[in-house]
């Protein structure tokens, strides 16, 4: 298995996955969008290619190159006890969605962190695109903090792909502007976060928006009682975004997006998430 693999792999599912919830999307949205789709999706997915490429530049070895030298070195906790193949790869994997629960968190309660991660957040609209927008500082942080723990954890490189693949959908998926009937809603939060589920999490109001974190799996945001069912609002009315940061120019277009964190005025603080 070579790193190049990978990518083909992750690139593949990426593409289908967008195209789908696009389409999805555009047959059966969930809401209204409040700016203009064009600009603010050229800005969302610039930033994916820019992340992309800067990634690939700046980072000598991915999640999966970690997992193909700890496998060969022995290293991690995984390697200690000769698993069944399939318990190897749900461990995994279960394991490295609560390690990203647990990120996703501590990039709300850090400021500098927060500053990051406030991009993410200032998006005016929810939809496909908002599950890939993500500032540059924190998909380069984030993708250093996933190699580290390959290392500790010493999954497969196979349990990493499965792990990236599903991370990567199920993102595009619960932030989708897509409408699923309220009886398939709650029988499917039993096992993945839905985007009526997620979006909450992008609610002005600061107590929804410290809640929900999970991207994939929804039992860590009940294990750990940051779970909230529902906006106060409701999802038709509910407001998307950060109260401080409204105008279009400065929420969705991709220079304000970079240097978001580093414009942030003192009420775009960190501390204004508790």
């Amino acid at each position: 298995m070579t790193e190049q693999f990978e990518l083909t792999v992750r690139l593949s599912f990426f593409g289908g996955v967008l195209l789908l919830m696009t389409l999805w999307e555009l047959m059966a949205p969930r809401r209204s969008l409040t700016v203009r789709k064009g600009p603010r999706w050229a800005s969302n997915l610039g930033l994916v290619v820019l992340n992309m490429a800067l990634s690939r530049m700046l980072i000598p070895i991915t999640a999966v190159g970690a997992a193909l030298i700890s496998e060969k070195q022995g290293w991690g906790l995984l390697h200690q006890v000769a698993w069944p193949p399939w318990v190897e790869l749900t461990l995994a994997v279960l394991i490295l969605d609560l390690a990203i629960y647990w990120q996703h968190v501590l990039f709300h309660a850090v400021p500098v962190l927060w500053r990051l991660h406030l991009v993410h957040h200032a998006d005016l609209d929810f939809d496909v695109t908002t599950g890939l927008r993500f500032h540059t500082l924190e998909i380069l942080i984030s993708a250093g903090i996933k190699i580290f723990i390959v290392a500790m954890l010493g999954p497969s490189a196979t349990a990493v792909i499965v792990f990236e693949v599903l991370l990567n959908a199920t993102a595009m998926f619960n932030h989708s502007n897509v409408r699923i009937a309220a009886g398939l809603d709650r029988f499917l939060r039993g096992f993945v976060v839905t985007p009526d589920m997620h979006r909450v999490h992008h609610s002005v109001d600061r107590a929804e928006t410290n809640s929900n974190f999970g991207f994939n799996l929804p039992w860590w945001d009940i294990l750990f009682r940051t779970y909230r069912s529902q906006p106060a609002d409701g999802h038709e009315k509910m407001t998307i975004g950060l109260p401080q940061i409204r105008n279009e120019e400065q929420a969705d277009r991709l220079p304000a997006m970079l240097l978001m964190p580093f414009s942030a005025t003192p009420s775009d603080s960190p501390s204004s998430i508790d």
